[in-house]
């Protein structure tokens, strides 16, 4: 076997989708940042263009002989402006090579009725679907993969921790079942957040609209969009959306960070509650006896990105007054993409190891039993007898501080303290019969995880249909502006 595969204490390379995140996409040629910049911007020129012919405002011939322009650009990926001088923007430097190359009359019009400031919260927008549209798809992988375990390891008891220390009787499934929630509740925000990404800016102008008829809700459609926004001034001035989703993130990796210290610690060999694979593993470079868990770490840092993007774009935001500005739409806007990109890799790890990751239900039952997990469970039995609950903690923290004294077991000391008529109490006190019988308040009952997790996944089917009714009319809108393209171009030269 190959060296770069195994490592003699592990068998396997990293798994692909880890491999690529964390070892690879660096290795990849970068996008060429021109056609990353202008693509989308022309994307929105070519529904401005059919919009301005169709209200009247440019003449169907001079329509046909920019758009074909800018569609021999597009199929060049824009190579002839990779060189030219841009001393005032790409974008200017994009105009100018069209009026260089048509004449003023064609070249010209492209801005009519419209600013940088209101395509460039227009392009931000169409930027944002993608990585937005990624993420959601990411997050909806792993809830899957959270209900699917809260199924199959709904009888696998283990203890729930508080303050580090064993508490009461759970499943594992159950814990899955509790991130599964956590996580729909998180991508009903991101979802919130993203109704922005529905709004469409183009026809604000600078600030204050325009004179010329145009027709936002022609642009609307062909740009995939739900709805023009009612008012120029928030269109160009408000990039709230970058921090609504910045903010989701951030609320996110607090969960995917939290979960993570958790497999750290349930994967550790002081307390090996789960078992993982190799390809989820790292090895050492000099001590040729470890399986570090790593991938956790890349999940905390990569998840704590959000934090610090959503701190820096407010920051620069809240310099700015409430008009166009730079510090908003240049500045606070450049946080986002690694934020996003980052967020959604630690989504995607995290998943890899909830679904690598085997419970070891022989030794979290002995952990469950040896921390006196069903010590509550005692004390509520008590006082349905009718011993005050007080009193009843206070005899059954007894109990455990003899059994803990004596190294001896707590069922075994409890059968010696309680009266003989309270004997029946001790049936089914094992942590299994104690965690089967927990269906109140959303207890690890199996039952009850079985509905958190039937419940999780009706919330995350709901966003898997929102993302596919979004991709297809995002992918419908495309269709019908090249439609439009086409038809304006050929109609010109029939």
């Amino acid at each position: 076997m190959s060296t770069t595969a195994a490592t003699g204490r592990l068998s396997t390379s990293v798994a692909p989708a880890a491999a690529e995140i964390l070892f690879e996409r660096h290795l990849r040629a970068p996008a060429d940042p021109v056609a990353a910049e202008l693509r989308p911007t022309s994307q929105v020129d070519r529904a401005h263009v059919v919009m301005l012919t169709e209200q009247g405002i440019v003449a169907p011939g001079t329509a046909a002989r920019l758009l074909a322009g800018i569609e021999e650009l597009r199929a060049a990926d824009f190579a002839p402006l990779r060189d030219r001088p841009a001393p005032r923007g790409r974008y200017l430097a994009y105009e100018g090579h069209l009026i260089d190359e048509l004449g003023a009359p064609t070249g010209g019009v492209l801005h009519s009725g419209r600013s940088r400031n209101d395509l460039n919260a227009t392009v931000l927008r169409l930027q944002l679907r993608e990585p937005y549209d990624r993420l959601l798809d990411a997050c909806t992988a792993f809830g899957a993969v959270l209900t699917d375990g809260a199924r199959r390891w709904s009888t696998a008891v283990m203890p729930a921790y508080t303050h580090h220390q064993p508490a009461v009787p759970i499943t594992y499934g159950h814990y899955l079942a509790g991130v599964a929630a956590a996580l729909v509740r998180d991508l009903d925000q991101l979802a919130q957040a993203g109704e922005e990404l529905e709004e469409n800016p183009l026809g604000a102008g600078a600030v204050g609209g325009t004179s010329l008829p145009i027709d936002p809700r022609r642009t609307t459609e062909l740009l995939g969009f739900l709805a023009p926004l009612p008012n120029s001034l928030h269109a160009v001035a408000s990039r709230d959306v970058v921090l609504r989703l910045l903010a989701g993130c951030t609320v996110l990796g607090v969960l995917l960070t939290r979960v993570a210290h958790d497999l750290q610690s349930w994967t550790s060999a002081e307390n090996p509650l789960l078992a993982l694979p190799d390809d989820l593993v790292g090895s050492s470079s000099m001590m040729p006896q470890k399986r570090n868990p790593f991938l956790l770490e890349n999940v905390q840092g990569k998840a704590a990105a959000a934090l610090g993007a959503l701190t820096a774009a407010t920051a620069a935001m809240s310099t700015a007054r409430f008009t166009n500005a730079i510090a908003v739409g240049t500045e606070a806007v450049g946080h986002v993409w690694s934020a996003l990109s980052a967020t959604t890799d630690a989504v995607v790890l995290l998943r890899l190891m909830a679904e690598g990751a085997v419970p070891c239900r022989e030794l979290m039952l002995r952990r469950a039993d040896e921390g006196q997990t069903s010590a509550t469970a005692l004390a509520e039995r008590l006082v349905v007898a009718g011993v005050p609950f007080r009193t009843a903690h206070h005899e059954v923290g007894e109990v455990s501080r003899e059994a803990s004294a004596g190294g001896r077991a707590f069922a075994e000391v409890a059968a010696e303290r309680l009266p003989a008529e309270w004997a029946g109490l001790l049936t089914g006190l094992d942590p299994a019969s104690v965690a089967g019988a927990a269906t109140s308040g959303g207890g690890p009952g199996r039952a009850g995880v079985l509905a958190a997790a039937d419940d999780a996944e009706v919330r995350l089917a709901a966003h898997r249909a929102l993302a596919d009714t979004r991709r297809a009319r995002w992918s419908a809108a495309e269709q019908n502006l090249t439609a439009a393209v086409n038809a304006l171009i050929s109609g010109s030269t029939s």
